[in-house]
C-alpha cells in the first residue's frame, strides 16, 4: 500500500475518532446532572449537617437544581461554598466514572462549647479551631462559661501558642489543653461536664457525680494538665471509695504533688 494511502487512511481514523469524541462530550455537556451522592464523615456521634440540608442548601443557593446541565454544573464553586461552612473541616466535590457526582465532606470534631462574656456561644474543635454552633444540631461535649473573652473568630490555639503576645492574655490555649484531655480520658469524659474560669484565672471543674468544686488552677502547659488530671485519678480510684462522693465541698489540684480537700460542714 503506498504512502500517501496509508497517511489517508490514519488521518480519516484520527478525524473520526475527534469527532466521536467531541460527539460524546457535546451529548454529555447537555445531559441533566442527577443529584449529587454525598457522602458525610464525623469523628463521633456529632453531625452539625446532614445530607439533606447539604443538598437543601445547594438549591437555596442556586448551585444546583433538578434541570442543571452538566456543562453549567459548576464543581469549583460548590466546594468553595462547602468548605466555607464552619463546621466543614474538607471536602472534595468530584465527577465519577459512572456519570454521577458526588461530594466528600468531614465534618470538625468538637471538643469544648465555649460561652464567652460577649454572650456568644461556639465551639472548639480537636485541632484547636473556633467553628459556630447551628440552630438544629447540638453536640454533647465539655462546656466552658465564665471570664473568657475570646471571641467566636479567634485565632486558631497553635497561633497563640506560638505568639508571646497573645499567650499571655488568651485562654483559649488552656481550654484546649483541658477539653483535649478530657475528651480522650473514659473516666473524665463520663465524670467532668462543665469549667467555669474564675476573674483570678483559676479553672473549677464542675462533675456531674457529687456536689464538690474541683479547683483546677491555670493550664499554662500540656505537662501540666497531664500531671494534675492524674493525681485527680487516683484520688478518685483510691480515696473517694473509702470517704465518699459527697464527703468534699472542695478539691484543689493547685499545689505541686498533693491534692487540698475541704470537708462539708456538718450540723452537730
Amino acid at each position: 500500500m503506498k504512502l500517501w494511502v496509508k497517511i489517508a487512511l490514519w488521518s480519516i481514523f484520527v478525524i473520526g475518532l475527534i469527532s466521536t469524541g467531541v460527539l460524546i462530550n457535546t451529548k454529555l455537556s447537555e445531559q441533566i446532572v442527577p443529584k449529587p451522592e454525598i457522602v458525610i464523615h464525623a469523628d463521633g456521634e456529632d453531625i452539625f449537617i446532614t445530607n439533606e440540608e447539604l443538598l437543601d442548601s445547594l438549591y437555596f443557593r442556586k448551585l444546583f437544581h433538578d434541570e442543571l446541565k452538566r456543562e453549567n454544573l459548576n464543581i469549583g464553586a460548590i466546594e468553595a461554598y462547602i468548605s466555607g461552612i464552619s463546621q466543614v473541616k474538607s471536602v472534595e466535590v468530584y465527577h465519577a466514572l459512572n456519570g454521577q457526582w458526588k461530594i466528600d465532606v468531614s465534618i470538625r470534631k468538637p471538643i469544648a462549647r465555649i460561652f464567652n462574656l460577649y454572650g456568644e456561644s461556639f465551639y472548639l474543635d480537636s485541632e484547636g479551631n473556633t467553628f459556630n454552633k447551628t440552630s438544629r444540631h447540638v453536640a454533647r461535649t465539655l462546656v466552658f462559661t465564665g471570664e473568657i473573652t475570646d471571641r467566636k473568630n479567634s485565632v486558631s490555639t497553635t497561633k497563640i501558642i506560638n505568639n508571646d503576645s497573645l499567650i499571655s492574655i488568651r485562654k483559649l490555649d488552656d481550654i484546649y489543653r483541658i477539653s483535649d484531655y478530657v475528651c480522650n480520658d473514659p473516666l473524665f469524659h463520663s465524670l467532668i461536664g462543665q469549667v467555669h474560669l474564675k476573674k483570678n484565672g483559676d479553672f473549677i471543674l464542675v462533675p456531674l457525680v457529687g456536689d464538690q468544686k474541683i479547683i483546677f488552677g491555670s493550664a499554662y502547659s500540656r505537662e501540666e494538665v497531664e500531671e494534675k488530671f492524674k493525681k485527680l485519678k487516683i484520688f478518685y480510684k483510691e480515696a473517694l471509695p473509702y470517704e465518699g462522693w459527697n464527703t468534699y465541698s472542695e478539691i484543689s489540684l493547685k499545689f505541686d504533688d498533693q491534692i487540698v480537700c475541704k470537708k462539708k460542714e456538718t450540723d452537730e
